[in-house]
């Protein structure tokens, strides 16, 4: 299908909207190539996560939420055996014409775009750039998809009276079943099972096929990155799931820290109201794609125990298993006490005068 101008600006727009909603949990110093402190550059998966995963979908096949809304669809990397290294390179530096694509050159080094391309091959490409286990995949569709299903699952019900065709993607799979047993499993079957042996109708190399594809494709570890581990990760770090009612709402910052609401407001409107929405009710645009959802501010369950200081440490450390990032990771002490003021005025103290940002 042919792609005007205007739909392509069209696209274009969307794309960017979600990338910077995804970007938004990094501030604009980083957006514009710097790095924590340390200098560390990011991991790839969570390159991939951040920039990526919205339209080309969290196992790389291009089944994300985003991709109605675009044509023409995301790339499906699982059955992308044509790109090679180098062009894929080119097209997330520099973008593809004619597609949502962008170019990430302004915001991802080139160390950071080499390592986020060498992880969708290596992570959603291994079967796409091998033959032979492309046709495993053939064969698998042809004989086993039945059973096991698309993605090796098992079924939770008896087969012909006999026990569940095995989960494949288990961890108990990955542990118990070598090469050779399931080799032999798929030449001879299996004593008490309803997996007929398929010695007889398929040759050797292709049963070797087959079983080194769902070793390849299926039985391969999947971890989700969430916000929790994406940004730097604070594994043990203790924020309390909700502030108990009724705190001092007179408690200063901590550390003796004035927060400037002026320049809290203008590091929010451009970094956390994709998600937290301008209102600060958790309805941002980039809340759509985020579970569980932001935190709503003008909640009374919430605003009713949010003072200074809590506001400041959860934005200083984050939330375990949730988008919200360790900002100390990037921001100054004081650029924390900047926008935790402008929160604790905005939403948690309504009827005093709202700052103004300019």
């Amino acid at each position: 299908m042919t792609v005007t101008p205007l739909q392509h600006l069209g696209f274009i727009a969307r794309i960017v909207f979600a990338a910077l909603a995804f970007g938004a949990i990094v501030p604009a110093a980083a957006l514009a190539g710097k790095h924590d402190a340390k200098g560390a550059e990011s991991r790839p998966d969570a390159i991939y996560h951040n920039y990526c995963s919205v339209c080309h979908g969290d196992r790389g096949d291009g089944r994300s939420r985003a991709r109605n809304s675009l044509n023409p669809p995301p790339r499906d990397f699982t059955a992308a055996g044509e790109l090679n290294r180098e062009t894929m390179i080119i097209i997330t530096a520099h973008g593809k014409s004619g597609t949502a694509m962008v170019g990430w050159k302004t915001q991802l080094s080139a160390a950071e775009i080499e390592g986020v391309v060498d992880y969708i091959r290596q992570t959603f490409m291994v079967v796409a750039l091998d033959p032979r286990l492309q046709r495993g995949k053939a064969v698998y569709a042809q004989n086993c998809i039945a059973c096991h299903g698309a993605q090796g699952q098992g079924s939770s019900l008896p087969i012909g009276g006999s026990k569940p065709a095995r989960d494949l993607a288990s961890p108990q799979a990955r542990a118990e079943l070598t090469r050779e047993r399931m080799i032999s499993s798929v030449t001879m079957g299996r004593a008490g099972t309803a997996m007929a042996g398929f010695g007889g109708r398929l040759p050797a190399p292709d049963i070797e096929a087959v079983v080194d594809y769902v070793r390849s494709a299926i039985m391969v570890p999947h971890t989700e990155i969430s916000g929790t581990d994406a940004h730097a990760g604070r594994k043990g770090s203790q924020v309390p799931a909700k502030k108990a009612s009724g705190a001092d709402m007179k408690q200063p910052m901590p550390n003796g820290l004035k927060g400037d609401a002026v320049a809290g407001g203008r590091f929010y409107m451009a970094n956390c109201a994709t998600c937290h929405g301008a209102k600060g009710d958790g309805k941002g645009p980039r809340a759509y794609f985020i579970m569980p959802k932001p935190r709503n501010f003008v909640d009374p369950a919430y605003s009713s125990g949010a003072n200074r200081p809590a506001i400041f440490a959860t934005t200083s450390v984050g939330r375990l298993g949730t988008e919200m990032p360790a900002w100390n990771k990037v921001l100054t002490d004081q650029e924390i006490a900047n926008v935790s003021e402008f929160v604790f005025q905005r939403f948690i103290l309504p009827r005093q005068k709202q700052p103004k940002i300019k």
